[in-house]
């Protein structure tokens, strides 16, 4: 399937291999949407992990099977993997002896992207899910009918007979969508405009990230860049004026927010823009989801959007689950979801959370044992600036659902490092235990944070400790 096609995808049969995770799912739902005839496989499916999930791609018409080869019977499939799925896997030795068609999963979201005639591609280490979304509520809002793939639910478009609504399939010319540097697969895609949020330190060394993150802004029309990171402002450095909107909180560029006022799930701000200034008001709090609008109103208006209606569709944006998702509250106790994994992420949320008073009892699940192993000095130092005195962080082991994999660095390093810095710190293996001790120290006034990445059931866990401080209540 080469670009000039892509997005003729009617009739066509995909299986997608892990079509449970964060960036495939919503692929699956596009296809499904243009009249793909889609299937797939999911480790968690055959584990029994987020059943809801799998229920709502049935409802879409997608037939799922165990991820055992069975699925795979025919060389007209073309078989769609995430780069962490290993040739091992059954359905991987399926796809090579029946002889199907293979591509990535970056590598198919990229030749939809780019056959595209409206592309906005996110971009950056921290943010990226956020601003799609807010992109696809403006788009939305404003009659544009885009087609978003975002590797989060966006709220504004869940409802109960769809749950899971991490993309949107529209008639529209746009198509946003967040693209990844972890994997390199930044470099496949070609924006029409391309928004950068910031570049710091998470998968890759820096050198590496700017590379790919200054090849991806070149190929452009029009970027959109956070002129407050200095690596993405230097970056920006290398492209015409005209063909960039520098976007600040409080400093200086295209498009500015001043007056920033933040309430506990909330913030507003006045934005300064070449044509006056306008009122802006968010559902979602913190100085970080400032900077996210930002980057989404020069990515609407680049699009052709005017500021005015890009910001009355921005004030009823509500934001993603799992982005400071407040799950509920018992005993006096608040329970956050975050997606919080690396330091930039993590810093922002409890920067956010310090603003207003009460304790913070951390439970952070690290993604994978290679970014402990990349983040550990970064991480050790942000825990170190951003837990207060009497704030508590609770690590268990990093998520882990098969494959290979070094242990060189573990929840247990971190705890002892951060605890050497002079912070409240537990290294406890067992997540339930960890979740336990955290709802057992909870008192009024205090706020719990579910922090992590690549793993659907911490949210299940948040409600879960929503429960468990009624019961102890």
């Amino acid at each position: 399937m080469q670009d000039g096609n892509a997005t003729d995808v009617r009739g066509k049969r995909f299986f997608l291999v892990g079509i449970g995770g964060s960036g495939m799912m919503p692929l699956a739902m596009i296809l499904a949407g243009r009249g793909a005839l889609v299937a797939g496989s999911d480790r968690g499916l055959d584990q029994g992990r987020v059943p809801a999930k799998f229920d709502a791609l049935r409802d879409l018409g997608i037939e799922l099977f165990a991820q055992d080869g069975s699925g795979i019977v025919s060389a007209e499939q073309i078989v769609v993997a995430s780069a962490a799925v290993e040739e091992t896997v059954a359905d991987m030795v399926a796809a090579a002896r029946v002889g199907c068609a293979r591509m990535t999963r970056a590598e198919l979201n990229a030749a939809l992207f780019n056959a595209s005639s409206l592309g906005i591609g996110v971009a950056g280490t921290s943010g990226k899910s956020t601003v799609t979304g807010m992109i696809a509520t403006i788009l939305h809002r404003t009659g544009r009918d885009p087609t978003i793939m975002n590797g989060a639910v966006m709220k504004d478009f869940a409802s109960a007979d769809r749950p899971f609504a991490s993309a949107l399939v529209g008639a529209g010319d746009a198509y946003a969508s967040e693209v990844d540097e972890s994997d390199g697969s930044i470099a496949l895609y070609r924006p029409t405009i391309a928004v950068l949020n910031n570049v710091s330190l998470d998968h890759k060394a820096l050198d590496e990230l700017n590379r790919l993150f200054g090849d991806f802004i070149a190929h452009a029309r029009h970027a959109v860049i956070n002129a407050d990171n200095a690596d993405a402002a230097a970056l920006a450095m290398a492209l015409p004026t005209a063909r960039v909107t520098r976007f600040s909180v409080e400093g200086a560029g295209d498009l500015v927010a001043r007056d920033v006022h933040e309430e506990p799930f909330a913030v507003s701000f006045t934005l300064h823009h070449a044509g006056g200034t306008l009122p802006v008001a968010l559902k979602v709090p913190g100085r970080h989801n400032v900077s996210n609008a930002l980057a989404a109103l020069g990515a609407v208006q680049a699009a052709g959007v005017p500021l005015e209606d890009a910001v009355a569709a921005l004030a009823q944006f509500t934001g993603l689950r799992r982005r400071f998702d407040l799950v509920g509250a018992a005993a006096g106790v608040s329970v956050i979801d975050d997606f919080g994994h690396n330091p930039d992420k993590i810093a922002a949320t409890l920067d956010t959370l310090h603003a207003f008073p009460g304790r913070l009892l951390v439970l952070f699940q690290p993604h994978g044992f290679g970014p402990l192993k990349v983040m550990r000095t970064e991480l050790v130092a942000m825990f170190a600036r951003a837990l207060a005195a009497d704030d508590l962080l609770v690590m268990p082991d990093p998520v882990y659902h098969g494959g290979t994999t070094s242990r060189e660095v573990t929840s247990a390093d971190i705890v002892r490092d951060v605890t050497l810095s002079g912070r409240q710190a537990l290294h406890m293996p067992d997540r339930a235990a960890a979740a336990a001790h955290l709802v057992a120290e909870a008192r009024a006034g205090d706020r719990i944070v579910v922090m992590g990445a690549r793993d659907d059931t911490l949210s299940l866990l948040a409600a879960e400790m929503v429960d468990m401080l009624r019961q102890r209540d």
